[in-house]
């Protein structure tokens, strides 16, 4: 049996946090949020309790082997001008780096993608940084690069 096929993708539940932490860690730590430049606790703390919150409309699923946590991805819907229905906007994608070149977040995208479907969006798209290229090699071959170049506006 393959790391692959022996990996559960499931939705995170409570009894997670401490495993799902140092992933979530990990994420940020990759894109500069850590030490001096970290995200505040209570943005960690928030974000845990939507997850687990019915009425919120952020979802996190979590990649599980042997009863470790592996990754996470964490999703969202929203509404579009270009699209009848929903489309997903994949956040957060994260594998612990004993999990990488096994499938682990080819699964959690292939995961995010299935309750897409399920609730009827049009599309799952995501961001990733230009120099991601570890990233960048799964996913075109998992997905359409836009070609679009995100602007943002700090308020």
């Amino acid at each position: 049996m393959s790391a692959a096929t022996d990996t559960l993708v499931r939705p995170v539940t409570a009894a997670d946090y401490a495993q799902w932490l140092p992933l979530w860690e990990g994420y940020n730590a990759f894109y500069g949020r850590s030490g001096p430049t970290a995200l505040p606790a209570e943005i960690t703390e928030s974000t845990w309790r939507r997850f687990l919150d019915p009425a919120e409309p952020v979802h996190a699923l979590v990649a599980e082997r042997a009863g470790q946590l592996l990754g996470l991805t964490h999703y969202l819907y929203h509404r579009s001008t270009i699209h009848l229905g929903l489309v997903c906007y994949l956040q957060d994608l994260y594998t612990a780096a004993s999990a990488r070149r096994q499938g682990t977040g080819r699964g959690l995208i292939e995961a995010v993608a299935a309750r897409a479907r399920a609730a009827g969006a049009a599309r799952v798209y995501w961001l990733t940084h230009e120099t991601n290229q570890t990233a960048r090699r799964l996913y075109d071959q998992v997905a359409a690069n836009s070609g679009f170049i995100v602007y943002r506006k700090e308020l």
